[in-house]
């Protein structure tokens, strides 16, 4: 797929996915919103993945990763568990969270030693 050919193509792609997943959701399109959470967290990891290289850009990727993985489980769980499976989208927002600070915290001790 020609847009796969830089991480900025799948950036793009991944919004797109991300979107009609969350429309699906607020227009409460049950089976069309759990669809697009395969390739929404594919390409999550997939550009997490082409991000490796650069420390800056793999954690904020990684951190998109547990993102959208909570807001999938978030949207499951109110659509089929009576909004049941908060407590583990809030274990993937935290983890998320986590990673952004161990990468922000680590910046900032980095640039107060030098």
């Amino acid at each position: 797929m020609p847009i796969l050919r830089t991480v900025r193509g799948g950036e793009n792609l991944h919004i797109l996915f991300w979107l009609i997943k969350d429309l699906c959701w607020v227009m409460d399109l049950r089976w069309l919103g759990v669809a697009m959470v395969l390739p929404t967290v594919w390409l999550a990891i997939w550009i997490c993945w082409r991000s490796r290289l650069d420390r800056s850009d793999l954690y904020h990727a990684a951190a998109v990763v547990l993102w959208i993985s909570a807001n999938s489980t978030w949207m499951i769980g109110e659509f089929f568990l009576h909004d049941g499976t908060r407590p583990l989208a809030v274990g993937f927002f935290l983890a998320g969270l986590g990673v952004m600070g161990w990468y922000h915290g680590g910046a900032w001790l980095a640039q107060r030693k030098a």
